[in-house]
């Protein structure tokens, strides 16, 4: 049996309020999407937006966050081929395409109109997810400027201005909540950086869990200065918006890492009295566990946070 493994991408663009997806027609008539063979040396997500270059002329960024796997046999000279595809999201800027020699044509179309003339199998068993992603990411944007607007819209607003959004999957099983963005983490504007994200990404590595299948955030998405612990009034201000986010990705699991999340959203003080509990709540399982900066500060605390996050691992490994 032959392997072969290509790249792609569903293309697509806003227009009145709707979403057209990029579909170009092959020089046999079918229609199908962006993509092509994974060259050596090339990462899937490096193979696609070449792909998406050569064959559109477009070079639009890949929507982080996101990408599903497809594969199908086929016939090649006499031999089986198993055939992997991965896909991404990728959302262009405009709709001026330049085709390539191996298309005779392409079209902007809506979903339910590529669901209808897009006929390969593989393809259409994933367009739901797309398609869903796509929604979740226009909802977690709008919701993200809307949180961006917080401190000019506050009276006597004490935290920086600089939004730190969460960052990851938005349909991660797994949704980590900390504290409040520090200094490192105001200066880049991502999350968990500095030396509790070192610590956090050598935690999920452990434990067999991947950082960019999951989503990270904290409770307050502001920079509290001199790195203080945001009050209640800040936390009530900023909770919203979190709930918010935990509706739009709606994970399985919800770890809460310090008494301040664990306190804003379950009423829990005494973290370390309840490490490593599992709380149901409206369908979400929440797990709570230290702050990995106080671990980092506090070297005989960092068994509770390892033991939990190998907790977290083997709940993953079973579900």
């Amino acid at each position: 049996m032959i392997f072969e493994y290509s790249a792609g991408a569903f293309i697509y663009r806003k227009r009145n309020g709707r979403s057209l997806f990029l579909v170009l027609t092959k020089t046999n008539g079918e229609m199908d999407l962006a993509k092509g063979h994974i060259e050596k040396g090339e990462t899937a997500e490096q193979a696609a937006e070449r792909e998406i270059f050569e064959e559109t002329g477009m070079r639009p960024h890949l929507a982080p966050g996101f990408s599903a796997s497809t594969t199908y046999f086929f016939m090649k000279n006499g031999e089986k081929v198993h055939k992997g595809v991965k896909f991404f999201i990728a959302k262009a800027d405009s709709g001026t395409v330049r085709i390539s020699k191996e298309h005779t044509g392409y079209r902007w179309m809506s979903y339910d109109e590529m669901f209808e003339r897009v006929r390969y199998k593989d393809l259409r068993e994933i367009m739901p997810r797309v398609n869903e992603y796509i929604g979740r990411m226009e909802r977690m944007e709008a919701l993200n400027e809307e949180y961006e607007r917080l401190p000019k819209s506050t009276k006597g607003w004490n935290l920086s201005e600089a939004h730190v959004p969460g960052e990851g999957r938005l349909d991660a099983n797994v949704m980590l909540i900390g504290q409040a963005p520090g200094q490192k983490e105001d200066a880049s504007g991502r999350p968990f950086v500095g030396m509790s994200g070192k610590l956090l990404d050598r935690l999920l590595r452990k434990n067999g869990i991947k950082r960019c299948d999951i989503y990270i955030t904290s409770i307050v998405q502001f920079f509290p200065p001199k790195n203080r612990a945001p009050n209640r009034h800040e936390i009530a201000l900023c909770r919203p918006f979190l709930l918010r986010q935990i509706a739009i990705i709606r994970p399985k699991y919800v770890v809460l890492m310090g008494n301040v999340p664990s306190g804003g959203l379950l009423g829990v003080s005494h973290v370390e009295s309840h490490h490593g509990k599992i709380m149901e709540r409206d369908g979400i399982k929440y797990m709570i566990t230290i702050h990995p900066a106080a671990a980092v500060r506090i070297k005989k605390k960092l068994p509770i946070i390892e033991a939990d996050f190998e907790k977290l691992g083997k709940l993953l490994e079973t579900d």
